[in-house]
């Protein structure tokens, strides 16, 4: 039964890793299961008996991705701001361009908007965990203010201008990005 069990999770793991992949590369119209299942080495309708729907794929491939992201986020230690900014670069090196992609799709489904939503509130969470003693003794409008340079700063468009843009190094981005947060 155990290794049933396995086989079953590393096909549905296998699927979601397919479908990120894919969600990352195309918007989401233009992802189909008939892809995603080749991606995966399975059947379409394999696909469609573990997920039921593209919608349902959608939503699922997105909770994998965030347990890893957040895992990875929540690394970041408290108050250090090298350390939290070049936490916050690896995980765009990592999920950026797939975060960019979901970005410029949340006005026409509403299904993305959901996910870039929760992403939004997230973020502006670990900002202020993350960057809590910079923020300590500022209250109202500073603070306001405050957290919200911070989001700017660490924010995937953020590191698109400098990476992607402009062409900065990693390491550059993470210097400019700890330059900016001052």
């Amino acid at each position: 039964m155990t290794a049933r069990a396995e086989a079953a999770q590393s096909t549905a793991d296998g699927i979601l890793d397919a479908a990120i992949e894919l969600f990352a590369e195309k918007v989401f119209e233009e992802v189909t299961l008939d892809e995603v299942a080749a991606r995966a080495g399975v059947t379409k309708r394999t696909v469609l008996r573990r997920f039921e729907s593209k919608d349902r794929l959608f939503v699922s491939a997105m909770d994998h991705a965030v347990d890893e992201m957040v895992r990875q986020r929540e690394e970041a230690p408290v108050g250090d701001v090298p350390a939290a900014v070049a936490n916050v670069v690896e995980h765009y090196e990592r999920w950026g361009k797939n975060r960019l992609r979901l970005l410029a799709q949340e006005d026409r489904i509403e299904l993305v908007a959901e996910h870039v939503r929760g992403g939004r509130t997230y973020h502006r969470g670990w900002v202020e965990h993350a960057f809590a003693p910079q923020l300590a003794g500022l209250r109202g409008p500073a603070r306001k203010r405050r957290i919200a340079a911070l989001v700017a700063a660490t924010d995937v468009y953020t590191w698109k201008l400098l990476r992607l843009d402009l062409g900065l190094s990693r390491a550059e981005t993470e210097r400019t990005l700890v330059e900016m947060i001052g």
